[in-house]
C-alpha cells in the first residue's frame, strides 16, 4: 500500500483528525438508525428499506476515509454529497406518520447533522486539506522499468471541483429513485396488485437513470459543453418522474420522505453545474494576452 510518506507528501495533522471524525460520524449513523428503529411506532417493510439504505452510508464514510488518507482530489465532493444525503436519509426516519418524533431520535439526528457539518467545513475550509487533497488514483502502469502500481494523472484536461461535485451528486439519482421503488413493493405485498406494472416501470426508470448519468458525466468531465445541458435535463426529468411516482404509490408520506432527498441532490447538481459554467466563462477574462501586457508595461 502506498503511503503519504512513501510518496514524499507529508500528511498534515488535520487528516488524522478528519479520519477520526469520519469514523465517529459513521458510528453515529449506525447508532441513530438503531435508535430510530427502536422508537418507531411502525416497523414495516418501508421502514426496513429506508433504514437499510441509511446504514449503507457507513460504507460511504469508510470509502471517504480511504480517499482522505490517500489525498484523493475527489474526497471533497464525495464528502459533501455524503454528508447532505446522510442527514436527509436518517432524518426522514424519525418522522412518524402521526404525532411528533421521539426526543432521542431528534437529538441523535441533531448530533449527526453537527458532525456532518464539521466534516464539510474541514473539507472545504481547511487550507492544509486543500493542499493535501490533490492526488490522483493509482493505476497499473507498464513501462520500460516493468510493471508498477503508481499514481497516474488522467488523460482528460483538468476538471473543476464543481464538475466533480455535480458528477458525484448526480450518481445518487439511481439509488434515490430505487429506494422508494423498493418501498412501493410493500404496497404490492399488501394486496395492491394493480401497482405491479407501475413499480416495474419505476424500477426500469431507476436503472435507466443510472446509465444516463454515467453517459452524460463521462463527456462532462471531458469538457463537452452539451453534456452539462444533458445532465441538467436529466436532473429535471428524474425529479418530476420520481415525485409523481412517490405521490401515486406512497402518498404524501412517501413524497416527503423519498422525494425531498432527490430534490436536494438535483438542486446540488444544478448549482454545481452553474458554478462550473460561471467559472469557465470568467476564466478567459483573467488571462491577459502577452501583447497587451507588454503594451501596458
Amino acid at each position: 500500500m502506498t503511503t503519504a510518506a512513501a510518496t514524499g507528501v507529508r500528511r498534515p495533522s488535520v487528516v488524522r483528525a478528519l479520519t477520526w471524525l469520519l469514523a465517529a460520524t459513521a458510528a453515529a449513523t449506525v447508532a441513530v438508525d438503531a435508535l430510530n428503529w427502536w422508537y418507531a411506532p411502525e416497523r414495516g417493510f418501508g421502514l426496513a428499506v429506508r433504514s437499510g439504505w441509511a446504514l449503507l452510508r457507513t460504507v460511504g464514510f469508510l470509502i471517504l476515509i480511504r480517499h482522505v488518507r490517500r489525498g484523493r482530489a475527489g474526497a471533497r465532493p464525495l464528502g459533501l454529497i455524503l454528508a447532505v444525503t446522510t442527514v436527509l436519509a436518517v432524518g426522514r426516519l424519525i418522522v412518524p406518520r402521526a404525532g411528533v418524533p421521539a426526543l432521542p431520535g431528534v437529538l441523535g439526528v441533531a448530533v449527526l447533522a453537527v458532525l456532518c457539518g464539521v466534516v464539510v467545513w474541514l473539507l472545504y475550509r481547511s487550507p492544509p486539506l486543500q493542499e493535501y487533497l490533490v492526488r490522483h488514483p493509482s493505476r497499473l502502469v507498464v513501462g520500460r522499468r516493468g510493471i508498477s502500481w503508481r499514481e497516474v494523472a488522467p488523460r482528460r484536461p483538468p476538471v473543476a471541483g464543481w464538475l466533480l461535485t455535480a458528477r458525484v451528486a448526480a450518481f445518487t439519482y439511481g439509488p434515490l429513485t430505487l429506494v422508494p421503488c423498493l418501498v412501493a413493493i410493500g404496497t404490492i405485498l399488501d394486496g395492491r396488485l394493480l401497482a405491479v406494472p407501475t413499480v416495474v416501470l419505476w424500477f426500469g426508470i431507476g436503472i435507466g437513470v443510472s446509465y444516463a448519468v454515467l453517459f452524460s458525466t463521462f463527456f462532462l468531465l471531458r469538457g463537452k459543453t452539451w453534456a452539462g445541458g444533458l445532465l441538467a435535463l436529466i436532473s429535471v426529468l428524474v425529479v418530476g418522474v420520481d415525485l409523481a411516482f412517490c405521490w401515486l404509490l406512497l402518498g404524501v408520506d412517501g413524497l416527503l420522505r423519498d422525494g425531498v432527498p432527490l430534490v436536494v441532490a438535483a438542486a446540488l447538481t444544478l448549482y454545481a453545474l452553474r458554478r462550473a459554467s460561471r467559472a469557465a466563462r470568467e476564466e478567459p477574462r483573467d488571462q491577459v494576452p502577452a501583447g497587451a501586457a507588454a503594451t501596458a508595461g
